[in-house]
């Protein structure tokens, strides 16, 4: 939906075409956060079950602690606030987040919190945190999907919600792929209490 970024009611409605029942809206460059929480703060009623927001993880320019301000402004019925590990200076500073804060686990081209041994430290600082399992960076990093076993089984509890996803050769996220849907298949039924986001358009029917 790149050709719509920061478009926040367009977005919308475009996700309510696949469901009502959960939507993650991605302020992924910093310069897009500011219109969307205009946005959330306007009034919006908006029908979703779930409303995640996706914390800016390129294009930053703010402090820590400027950023850490902006999203605890998020209105009290977000109910999940996704942040990259590899983005974080001063965990401490997520505290203010509390149960609503998620991390994310990451790729193989990220430096940091790729595997539940690297989480480890960040739930440690940040008690009240959740995680938001996304299984195709769990397989990036290992394709027997061994890793995002371990994750479940160290951080079940933790468990807010999934980006349900393939990743291209360039590590993109595209449609889930046959194989994936196979291969994911375990992995995937251990989290069927929580809300899944897809992360790449519904292909075409």
């Amino acid at each position: 939906m790149a050709d719509r970024r920061g478009d926040w009611p367009a977005l919308t409605w475009e996700a309510l075409r696949t469901s009502v029942y959960a939507v993650e809206l991605a302020a992924l460059s910093e310069d897009e956060l500011p219109a969307l929480v205009d946005y959330l703060g306007s009034g919006v009623d908006l029908p979703f079950r779930f409303v995640s927001v996706h914390a800016p993880s390129k294009h930053r320019r703010m402090s820590e602690a400027e950023l850490v301000d902006a999203l605890s402004a998020l209105p009290c019925w977000i109910d999940a606030i996704v942040v990259h590990p590899d983005t974080i200076e001063d965990p401490a500073l997520y505290r203010r987040l509390g149960s609503r804060l998620a991390l994310e686990n990451m790729d193989a081209r990220k430096a940091d919190g790729r595997t539940a041994e690297e989480l480890a430290p960040y739930f440690e600082t940040l008690p009240d945190a959740g995680l938001c399992f996304d299984v195709a960076h769990a397989w990036a990093i290992d394709p027997a999907m061994e890793e995002g076993e371990r994750m479940l089984d160290r951080f079940a509890d933790r468990l807010r919600h999934v980006h349900v996803s393939s990743l291209d050769a360039r590590g993109h996220h595209v449609p889930l792929t046959p194989e994936h849907e196979d291969l994911f298949e375990h992995t995937l039924g251990r989290c069927l209490g929580v809300p899944w986001i897809l992360e790449a358009p519904l292909p075409a029917r």
